[in-house]
């Protein structure tokens, strides 16, 4: 297989991609028992044991490579839904010998919502997406209340949602939609706030007001000089009772 992305090297994804074709169908009473379709995903890993996060939306797979080198006892699932891209980043992957990674070519949010059992990852890394500018395709942006609850339900108390746009009206969506997240009372389904808002610090790893080295942010925000906003929800520890704001943002 040979894209344009390969210079006309062959890709190989290898043992990194996870085929959906290997899943177990869906039960016909998902609705109703929604942790039927709930898959092993640590058992994908050779030590399933070590704690579990997610990356949605890989693209060329910078970030995983730099983030997966730096933890090598965390597991880490990409997740690509642009096959072009997937199979470049899961060939990088496969090329660097990095066993703590396994990649998905699918629709990161469906497979968050009917196959990630609940209180099994410990961040979600969400970073540059599709801003989809049209007022049309907004409901198609990531962030959505049904996204932040099922992010809610994924990460284990103390986890964390992280993100990361340069584009200024996307962040005014995101920041509507993580107030009501991080305020107590402002969702009828909790009691007390879902998420804490709290600042994003980089990766050690990173280079000098870089946020996550990812291929978008270097040809951006290091080229161009676009300003990223970044910030991290955290799902409160189960010993916390009472969640705290910040506005904090990072930019390069």
């Amino acid at each position: 297989m040979s894209f344009g992305l390969s210079r006309g090297r062959d890709l190989d994804p290898g043992t990194v991609e996870v085929l959906t074709s290997s899943f177990p169908a869906l039960p016909d009473d998902l609705l109703s028992r929604p942790e039927a379709g709930f898959l092993n995903i640590s058992g994908w890993f050779p030590i399933p044991t070590q704690p579990l996060e997610i990356e949605i939306g890989s693209g060329k797979g910078s970030f995983l490579l730099g983030q997966a080198e730096s933890q090598p006892a965390v597991n880490h699932l990409g997740i690509e839904y642009a096959r072009e891209f997937f199979v470049y980043a899961a060939d990088r992957v496969r090329r660097r010998g990095l066993p703590n990674v396994r990649m998905l070519c699918t629709d990161a949010v469906e497979f968050m919502r009917w196959r990630v059992a609940s209180s099994s990852v410990s961040v979600i890394h969400l970073y540059y997406s599709d801003p989809w500018p049209k007022k049309k395709h907004h409901k198609n942006r990531v962030i959505q209340d049904a996204f932040l609850e099922q992010s809610h339900r994924v990460l284990i108390p103390g986890g964390e949602l992280r993100v990361v746009t340069d584009h200024d009206e996307l962040w005014a969506w995101d920041m509507e939609h993580f107030t009501r997240w991080t305020t107590p009372g402002a969702m009828r389904e909790h009691a007390t706030a879902p998420f804490e808002l709290r600042p994003f610090i980089p990766p050690s790893w990173v280079g000098e007001g870089q946020a996550v080295a990812t291929n978008y942010e270097k040809k951006m925000c290091d080229a161009v000089g676009k300003q990223p906003h970044a910030c991290v929800l955290r799902k409160p520890p189960a010993t916390s009772l009472q969640p705290s704001a910040s506005n904090d943002q990072l930019s390069c």
